[in-house]
C-alpha cells in the first residue's frame, strides 16, 4: 500500500528502532493551521507536535505519526525538494517535496515566456526533478512548432509535450511520468491550465473537480483559482501535486541550477583567457567568441547574467568560524 503512495527504499533506510511503533503518512495539504495526510486507505488531519507549524512541512513529505493520536512524530528526510525565495520572507518557501518529474505549464499564447521559464528550470535543476514542459492550449492556435522549439532549446535534453488540456489524450501524453507510485507535480503561472490538467489526470467528478479559471482579455494573464497545494490521485495509479500559479519567482541558492541550465555557457567560460571573465568585455572570452560566430545569442547570455547576478545576490553567505557558520545576506538585491 505505501508503494502505491510513493514509499521508496530511501525513506525506509531511514526507520530505526526508535520508531518502532510509529505509522508513515505522506503529506498530502498544508494550511495556514492544519495539515492533512493520506495514508492509502484515505486522508486524515494530522496532529502538530509541540511547537511545530506547518510552514516546517511540505505536500509529498513523508512523516512518522503515533497512529491512535495522529501526532507527527517526526519527517523523514526528503528525496528532492521544490523551495523558492519568498520577497518577504526570511526563509524560503516550500512548493513541494519528493518530487520525480515536475511538470512546467505554460499555454501557447502570452504567457509563454522563455525568461520565465529559465527561473522554473533553475528551481527544477536544484531541487534534483526530472522536468517536463507541459504546452497547453494547443486547441487555441494553429501551429505549436514554434512553442515547443523554442522551450526545447531552453536546456539540453528538455523534454516537451503539447495538448489540450481538456481532452482524454493529455493523460496518454503524460503517462510516461504518471506511473504507480510516481509523484509528479504542476507548477506554472496563472491561468495556463493547471487545475484544468489536474482535474483531466485525476479523473475528477465534476463536483470534486478543482475550480477553473479563464484569463483576462486583453494581456493573456490569468485568474487564482488555485490557492494552496495539495496531494492529488492520478487515474493511472500515480500522485499529482497542484500548485498556486506563481507569477513571481526570484532566484537563490540556484548555482548548480543555472550551470545545469545555461551549460553551453558554463562549458565555455575555461576557455576564456581570464579565470575571473565577466563575459562583457575581456578580451579573449570564449562566450563572446561563441556569440560572434551565432552559436549562442546574446539574449540568452543577458538572460544568464541576470540570473547569476540574482542569485549571487539573493544567496546568504556563510560566515563564522569552522563547525559554527551561519548565514549573512550579500545585501539588497539588485
Amino acid at each position: 500500500m505505501l508503494e502505491g503512495l510513493g514509499w521508496r527504499p530511501v525513506f525506509a533506510d531511514q526507520l530505526g528502532e526508535a520508531d518502532e511503533g510509529l505509522v508513515p503518512v505522506r503529506i498530502a495539504g498544508v494550511h495556514r493551521s492544519r495539515l492533512m495526510a493520506e495514508t492509502g486507505a484515505g486522508q486524515i488531519r494530522l496532529v502538530l507536535p509541540p511547537r511545530g507549524t506547518t510552514n516546517d512541512y511540505a505536500v509529498g513529505d513523508w512523516v512518522l505519526i503515533e497512529p491512535e493520536t495522529s501526532v507527527v512524530g517526526r519527517r523523514l528526510e526528503r528525496a528532492s525538494v521544490l523551495r523558492r525565495r519568498v520577497e518577504s520572507a526570511h526563509i524560503p518557501q516550500l512548493i513541494a517535496a519528493n518530487v520525480d518529474t515536475l511538470f512546467i505549464v505554460t499555454s501557447c499564447n502570452d504567457d509563454f515566456n522563455p525568461a520565465r521559464l529559465e527561473r522554473y528550470l533553475a528551481l527544477a535543476n536544484e531541487a534534483g526533478t526530472r522536468t517536463v514542459i507541459v504546452l497547453t492550449k494547443i486547441d487555441q492556435i494553429a501551429d505549436a512548432t514554434p512553442f515547443r522549439e523554442e522551450a526545447a532549446g531552453l536546456q539540453r535534453g528538455l523534454e516537451v509535450v503539447e495538448l489540450n488540456a481538456t481532452a482524454p489524450d493529455a493523460v496518454a501524453a503524460l503517462a510516461p511520468w504518471c506511473g504507480p507510485g510516481q509523484t509528479v507535480a504542476l507548477i506554472g503561472s496563472s491561468g495556463v491550465g493547471k487545475s484544468t490538467l489536474l482535474n483531466t489526470l485525476a479523473d475528477k467528478a465534476p463536483e470534486e473537480a478543482q475550480a477553473t479559471g479563464g484569463i483576462r482579455e486583453g494581456d493573456d494573464k490569468g485568474r487564482h483559482t488555485t490557492t494552496s497545494r495539495s496531494l492529488h490521485a492520478i487515474a493511472g495509479g500515480g500522485w499529482v501535486i497542484d500548485t498556486p500559479g506563481m507569477r513571481t519567482l526570484h532566484v537563490a541558492d540556484v548555482a548548480a541550477g543555472l550551470d545545469q541550465l545555461f551549460a553551453e555557457i558554463t562549458e565555455l567560460a575555461p576557455e576564456c583567457r581570464f579565470r575571473d571573465c565577466t563575459h562583457a568585455h575581456e578580451p579573449g572570452c570564449a562566450v563572446q567568441a561563441a556569440i560572434a560566430r551565432g552559436d549562442l545569442s546574446a539574449a540568452r547570455l543577458d538572460r544568464w547574467r541576470k540570473l547569476s547576478e540574482e542569485n549571487t545576490a539573493n544567496t546568504p553567505v556563510l560566515t563564522g568560524p569552522r563547525g559554527n557558520k551561519s548565514a549573512a545576506p550579500r545585501g539588497k538585491r539588485r
